[in-house]
């Protein structure tokens, strides 16, 4: 009855591995990050070996500047989903959310994660990282409706492939609906593996009275699991304190060499 009871906990852990981190961003802005940095350092050599007057300072801190705001838009965004829950790092700051606080992950512009804590009102989380089109993603739809639709007989039989009534997504809104997926599952999983910790286990602890103590023990090794792994944590939204300076200290910079 105990192996029963605990194969359903076991099946859903396995899809929630503890120590197992996925990272989600996008991949054309890691592309345009590396393609300025590439430019920029290579500006910068220039301008250290030819450059010796004033407009060249100001052009070294002007890149400086600008190189600050590629890393917080391009290379900072990103979401993390771990044991614990997900963290959302946006341009200036990071919003982290235990995995029982996650209510729905959906797609508008951006990725959104829907949360809610015992005692605040529900937030939405959008993430920089994510970004979904929602015209090109109609115009994929409307290409593979099309396709379809020439593919089929005079009789309306289709032939040589089969069609598909939801389309065929873009790479990057196919990475966008794959982000979902994934953090949908996560959630639904530590979820019902809470439930099962505080719902199941006393209920099979009532109706065998005679093993209690044991059911007692494998509920509060369960339940302080659940508390250890971080899934109740509230929601916590933070400043990034590097990200800021990224853009305050380029800036102060400007400002004196262009006052200087």
């Amino acid at each position: 009855m105990a192996a029963d009871s605990s194969s359903p906990l076991q099946a859903r852990r396995s899809k929630n591995q503890p120590g197992q981190v996925q990272t989600f961003r996008s991949a054309t802005a890691v592309v345009v990050w590396v393609v300025w940095l590439l430019f920029a350092v290579g500006n910068w050599i220039d301008l250290a070996v030819q450059g010796r007057d004033h407009t060249s300072a100001i052009a070294a801190a002007i890149l400086l500047l600008v190189t600050g705001i590629a890393y917080d838009t391009a290379q900072r965004p990103r979401i993390i989903a771990d044991e614990t829950g997900v963290t959302v790092r946006n341009p200036l700051r990071d919003h982290q959310v235990g995995w029982a606080s996650v209510t729905n992950v959906d797609l508008t512009d951006l990725l959104r994660v829907h949360c809610a804590s015992p005692g605040e009102r529900p937030r939405i989380i959008s993430s920089w990282a994510i970004h979904y089109s929602r015209r090109r993603q109609f115009a994929a739809d409307a290409r593979s409706r099309r396709a379809n639709r020439g593919r089929r007989s005079a009789f309306g039989l289709a032939y040589g492939t089969q069609p598909s009534s939801a389309g065929t997504s873009t790479s990057a809104e196919a990475e966008a609906e794959k982000c979902v997926r994934a953090l949908s599952e996560r959630a639904t999983a530590a979820q019902a593996e809470a439930v099962w910790a505080g719902g199941t286990v006393p209920i099979s602890g009532a109706s065998q009275p005679g093993q209690t103590g044991a059911l007692d023990a494998t509920q509060a090794a369960a339940v302080g699991t659940i508390g250890a792994r971080g899934w109740l944590q509230p929601v916590r939204s933070t400043w990034s304190w590097p990200a800021v300076a990224a853009l305050v200290i380029p800036a102060l910079i400007l400002l004196v060499v262009w006052l200087a």
